[in-house]
């Protein structure tokens, strides 16, 4: 064999070894959360992982900023970028101020998706929320409503004034208040940024400005912790209850102690599932994101995208004296 014929051979051989290395080569999907260190998104990273596992060729990236704001996700999400990650599935901080990045990450071949918290439709391809929004704005008053014969005072403590679905949630519940709550009076929604200083704080000054509170709501794992810990140190149990949305693992001292008398979600490890799930489907099978079309959520099911790309998971679940030993011991 000529020279040439065997440089030909081998440049060939060693093309086609690349080729197969990068097919051998896992799909990196990144997890985006709002901030690290919160304990739904570290038992919705479990669920990503036991999806990866699962599907057989994934990589989870679980990634996320220190603090909450949308400035430090662009951050992480330009580093994904530089990366050359397949897949970006994140929980927004802003629902506005991350598009330009994540239309660059889409520009760049990135498959991007939103999910527990969205992102707005020209800067991802699809979301998936946690449960269906009206139902989980009635579910937040009901859980407040349900140990208020008499009726009362009431108010909320959201994450941050940005959060496009505490946003969404407290308007539906709003909209729920005359119709179905006519005794429940909500006097103010308050801001802790998912911080949990900060979220203490704001549950004192409520409690300082409204003597009469009846009830703090908190529709998110950080404040309803942050609240049940102040209504505890203030000896104000059996005074005001404290719900909203929790992790059983966090929040079962507040139910055993009467700071709470129930709370709910959904399962966050499933959430994380479905996520991983519907970003491979988009990223490796090339299924479309298109309203009315219905996606696979592996074990979870399956989830037919709305005329905005948004789909719901599943129903949240409520959580009190009965069963939050139970769950507590899982997520």
């Amino acid at each position: 064999m000529s020279f040439l014929k065997k440089l030909m051979v081998t440049a060939a051989f060693s093309a086609a070894m690349f080729v197969n290395a990068a097919c051998a080569e896992n799909v990196k999907i990144a997890l985006v959360v709002k901030s690290l260190g919160n304990g739904f998104f570290d038992a919705a990273n479990k669920g990503a992982e036991e999806a990866a596992k699962e599907l057989g060729d994934v990589d989870i990236i679980y990634t996320g900023p220190t603090k909450a704001t949308a400035e430090a996700q662009i951050e992480v999400i330009n580093s994904l970028i530089a990366q050359k990650v397949n897949a970006i599935a994140i929980s927004a901080n802003d629902a506005d101020a991350l598009v330009p990045a994540l239309k660059k990450a889409m520009d760049r071949g990135i498959t991007v998706i939103s999910w527990d918290s969205g992102v707005a439709p020209e800067g991802r391809q699809l979301h998936l929320n946690p449960s269906d929004t009206s139902l989980i704005g009635e579910t937040i008053i009901k859980l407040a409503a349900d140990y208020l014969p008499e009726g009362g005072d009431v108010a909320i403590l959201s994450a941050s004034s940005t959060a496009t679905n505490q946003n969404a949630w407290i308007d539906a519940a709003k909209k729920v208040l005359p119709e179905k709550f006519p005794k429940i009076n909500l006097v103010a929604t308050v801001y802790g940024d998912d911080d949990s200083a900060k979220s203490t704080d704001e549950a004192k000054g409520l409690l300082k400005s409204y003597p009469n509170l009846k009830a703090i709501i908190a529709p998110t794992t950080v404040g309803v912790v942050a609240a049940a810990q102040v209504v505890t140190d203030q000896a104000l149990i059996g005074k005001v209850n404290v719900t909203g949305l929790a992790l059983p693992s966090e929040f079962k001292k507040f139910i055993d102690n009467g700071a709470s008398q129930a709370v709910a979600l959904w399962n966050p490890i499933d959430l994380g599932y479905s996520a991983v799930y519907l970003a491979h489907d988009l990223a490796v099978k090339k299924e479309e994101a298109k309203p009315g079309a219905t996606l696979s959520i592996g074990r979870v099911g399956k989830v037919t995208l709305d005329d905005t790309n948004s789909a719901a998971m599943a129903p949240p679940f409520k959580f009190d004296k009965s069963n939050i030993e139970e769950f507590s011991k899982i997520y």
